[in-house]
């Protein structure tokens, strides 16, 4: 029997190899199976991913997330239907994105395509074949008159009509449908007053106002665009609400990705735990975003930036003050105050009221396009809510600032922490020349490199 090529699997070892890929994946998501269980998502698209045909993709995979004890709230758009409603009639007006007049024709077209895409997404939701994620699926699907609607009147000089705003959301009503009705709410992008007038709305409103209201996990927004690109045209997978509000002052983006990420900020400054710009055109982007530590989209998170800044001289006392227990159980290697001193300029520190409760330091190697972060501490009465991943977030931010590539951490009691949050093992050989020559061989410190 000749041998196989190096990159080769045969066909006995590649159902084991599968298994064991599976195993691995299955084990990888169950914190998030675990954090998600019973929170609320608001999952939001426009008629444009109708549309392009991706419809029943996206409730399969939003089905599995119902089966997972995730409470749903969807909201359609319909502009694309609604502008093919008018062409059909014989209407010139075509809606764009922003606030547009609806005359009692347009909203008219309105309703129906809401209706349809409604429709639409109710017998997607009652598909049960075998062999398909929808299979067993015994999903309910409500809609019903929970948003109270205003009319955006008169606005420099315009009056606007049938075109309305969110003026009241029957929240009590929505928890009481998806907690104790186990149900997934639809709401389609229409709202009443209350003398029984209907008004179009804007789907980014709608969903922002619901998942506000709700005080929702996570409101995801369904796009054509990618999410937010970096200068280089990498994708930027996190942003923090004030780099988010710089981004849309600089009026560089385009209209999609400006509109979804105003409101996505919006949401985020409301009180929504984290907002999602996601591309419906890659199958599985909602799993993906949700189930993998990087994602696939643009996350927009509100961080206590006011919180985080530079360490000075000043704070190496407190910072000594921070280490000097770790120190003394092994965590971390021993660091003379004038060492800290010296290093100061590379800390950042969490403070709050004048009391500095966190901080972590970043050490560049620029010729290796790598950067350590070292010393990353939380006080133990302030651990528990989200700062060391701010820490983490921070000093990934500078060190892609710094042009680093991969970012490195030495550890000997905390693999597990890093390696959740995107970090894989590596090796002394893996580290820049510098680091090796110093590296402490009696302390045995683990490896982990993340790349940025």
């Amino acid at each position: 029997m000749p041998d196989l090529e190096p990159d080769t699997v045969s066909a006995l070892e590649a159902p084991e190899f599968a298994a064991a890929q599976f195993v691995r994946w299955f084990r990888d998501v169950a914190p998030y199976v675990h954090a998600f269980r019973g929170k609320t998502f608001v999952v939001a698209f426009g008629g444009e991913l109708v549309q392009a045909g991706a419809l029943n993709a996206l409730v399969q995979d939003l089905s599995l997330l119902s089966s997972l004890g995730i409470r749903l709230v969807l909201v359609h758009g319909s502009r694309p239907q609604v502008n093919e409603q008018l062409r059909l009639k014989g209407f010139t007006q075509q809606f764009d994105r922003g606030l547009s007049p609806t005359d009692a024709a347009a909203l008219e077209c309105a309703k129906e395509a809401a209706g349809e895409i409604r429709l639409d997404i109710e017998a997607a939701f009652s598909q049960g074949l075998p062999n398909t994620p929808m299979s067993h699926a015994h999903i309910r699907v409500i809609s019903g008159n929970f948003v109270t609607a205003r009319p955006a009147g008169v606005l420099d000089g315009v009056d606007y009509k049938h075109t309305g705003q969110v003026r009241k959301i029957d929240i009590e009503a929505l928890k009481f449908a998806i907690e104790k009705g186990s149900s997934v709410v639809l709401l389609s992008p229409l709202g009443f007053s209350p003398t029984g007038d209907a008004f179009n709305l804007a789907m980014e409103d709608l969903a922002t106002s619901v998942a506000v209201g709700l005080r929702a996990e996570k409101l995801i927004f369904l796009s054509s665009s990618q999410g937010v690109l970096n200068e280089d045209g990498t994708l930027d997978t996190e942003l923090a609400r004030v780099d988010a509000d710089a981004l849309l002052a600089a009026g560089e983006l385009d209209e999609e990705t400006h509109s979804f990420l105003q409101y996505a900020s919006l949401a985020v400054k409301r009180g929504v735990a984290r907002a999602h710009l996601l591309p419906f055109e890659l199958d599985g982007s909602v799993l993906l975003e949700i189930f993998t530590h990087d994602g696939v989209g643009t996350m927009v998170v509100e961080d206590t930036l006011d919180d985080l800044r530079p360490a000075t001289i000043d704070d190496v006392g407190a910072i000594l003050s921070l280490i000097e227990p770790l120190e003394a159980d092994g965590t971390l290697v021993p660091r003379p105050r004038s060492v800290v001193e010296r290093d100061v300029e590379n800390f950042t520190v969490l403070e709050h009221d004048g009391v500095i409760y966190g901080c972590a330091a970043l050490h560049a190697f620029p010729d290796e396009q790598m950067a350590e972060m070292a010393c990353l501490i939380v006080h133990p009465e302030w651990q528990g809510s989200g700062e060391g991943e701010i820490l983490l977030r921070h000093m990934e931010s500078r060190a892609r600032a710094s042009g680093a590539k991969r970012l490195f951490v030495l550890t000997t009691r905390t693999s597990h922490w890093f390696m959740k949050r995107g970090f894989v093992q590596g090796g002394i050989a893996d580290l820049p020349r510098e680091k090796q020559n110093n590296y402490n061989r009696s302390r045995n410190s683990l490896v982990f490199i993340k790349k940025l």
